[in-house]
């Protein structure tokens, strides 16, 4: 009778857990963006249109960029963990919380490796983009890369979970989410797609980790 009663009382407080990192989860993208979007409209000469938002971890304000990158790298560490308290069963339920747990490292690795300043970003750069990438700007890059990747995989093992379980909406959502991620980049038009695929990123997330935390909140 005491371990029943012990077990009961243990299942709330792992339910309490797993709602709390699915929070943290949902909150990396809303705090990414209000962070990129202030930092967009106040220094100055960033133009989205030619400055990926990576580059306002550059220049003296850039630790404000690079605060944002861990903490919403963190956000998708808590966000794997949440994953994995709460999808115990069924297709998808080892892949992602791994592929949900790579994205968040490397955005957190996208922030402690900055890129170079170009392209008249900070104000004071030479106009046009750098001569030869430092090697930090490189592991940013590849950082970026393989975070964006892993999330597109997760997206799509999620569509085939959905796709068994005949769920049409979240297949299309999941599937259209990986086709973006997954696209090829466009030399003349890259930062306004970094933006996009960071916008698609994490509005997947959030949906995500609200999604599950509305799930675990059900009586099992």
């Amino acid at each position: 009778m005491t371990t029943t009663t012990a077990t009961a009382a243990r299942v709330p407080a792992a339910r309490r857990s797993a709602q709390r990192l699915l929070l943290a989860g949902a909150l990396a993208g809303p705090v990414f963006f209000a962070s990129a979007i202030v930092q967009g409209l106040t220094r100055e000469g960033f133009d989205i249109t030619r400055h990926p938002i990576s580059l306002l971890a550059t220049g003296g304000p850039g630790w404000i960029q690079i605060a944002t990158f861990a903490l919403a790298g963190l956000g998708g560490v808590a966000l794997a963990a949440g994953i994995r308290r709460t999808l115990t069963e069924g297709l998808g339920r080892r892949a992602l919380p791994v592929l949900v747990g790579v994205f968040g490292v490397g955005m957190i690795a996208a922030g402690v490796f900055p890129m170079d300043p170009e392209n008249g970003f900070p104000a004071g750069t030479p106009d046009g983009p750098v001569a030869q990438m430092s090697w930090h700007s490189v592991t940013h890059s590849a950082a970026a890369a393989v975070s964006f990747t892993a999330l597109a995989v997760a997206a799509v093992v999620l569509a085939v979970r959905h796709a068994r379980r005949r769920a049409v909406l979240p297949l299309i959502g999941n599937g259209a989410a990986a086709l973006v991620l997954l696209l090829p980049m466009s030399p003349d038009h890259m930062s306004i797609q970094i933006a996009v695929n960071g916008v698609v990123a994490f509005t997947w997330t959030t949906v995500l980790a609200l999604s599950l935390a509305r799930s675990s909140r059900r009586p099992a």
